[in-house]
């Protein structure tokens, strides 16, 4: 069997390193901890890309959590976003009077978290609030709810700590700025 080597064509500078990885899910976890201390939220993330992010968060919460994950796609195989967000694997937990905290690894367009926001609001959640690892700085996410947000970035494509292009990148252990190749495929949203 030949093994394959990785490829990491188009893996450009790092734009936030472990350190400060570390230090941002901290700060987050404190904030979070600090307004719910007392209460049961329900983290919900985000899949595929929240996973790192959740787990770090939830492992510096510093009491019992409930976790549960989903899966929403607003691209479907493409590079840009249809407009249309369809949740492909729904959470089993009943959220009437619940706290939710929505994990999310980036804010880029917002159409996937304000359509699970909306969503989880009409289930009859207590709250639903959202905490981004990332959000963009760019004019076509404007309205997105984010209670907590670890880092603006700028609008370029990133890979890391979760993120991919192309399944691939998730497992890098600091976020790099990516130049995809034009074939390919953006999986942020």
């Amino acid at each position: 069997m030949q093994e394959r080597k990785p490829q990491s064509v188009g893996l450009g500078k790092v734009v936030i390193d472990r350190a400060a990885l570390e230090a941002g899910v901290e700060r987050l976890a404190a904030a979070v901890a600090g307004d719910y201390a007392g209460h049961d939220p329900l983290f919900v993330g985000i899949l595929k890309g929240s996973v790192f992010f959740l787990a770090d968060l939830t492992r510096k919460i510093p009491f019992p959590s409930q976790i549960e994950f989903l899966t929403a796609s607003s691209y479907g195989g493409s590079s840009t976003s249809s407009g249309e967000v369809r949740i492909t694997a729904d959470i089993v937990t009943d959220l009437r009077g619940r706290d939710v905290i929505l994990v999310e690894d980036i804010i880029d367009t917002g159409l996937t978290i304000r359509h699970i926001f909306r969503e989880f609001a009409s289930r009859g959640a207590a709250s639903v609030k959202v905490c981004a690892l990332l959000r963009k700085k760019t004019a076509k996410n404007g309205g997105t709810p984010a209670d907590y947000v670890g880092f603006e970035i700028d609008d370029t494509f990133v890979v890391g700590y979760g993120l991919d292009y192309d399944e691939r990148y998730r497992n890098l252990p600091e976020i790099h700025e990516f130049e995809p190749n034009p074939q390919g495929k953006e999986s942020q949203t």
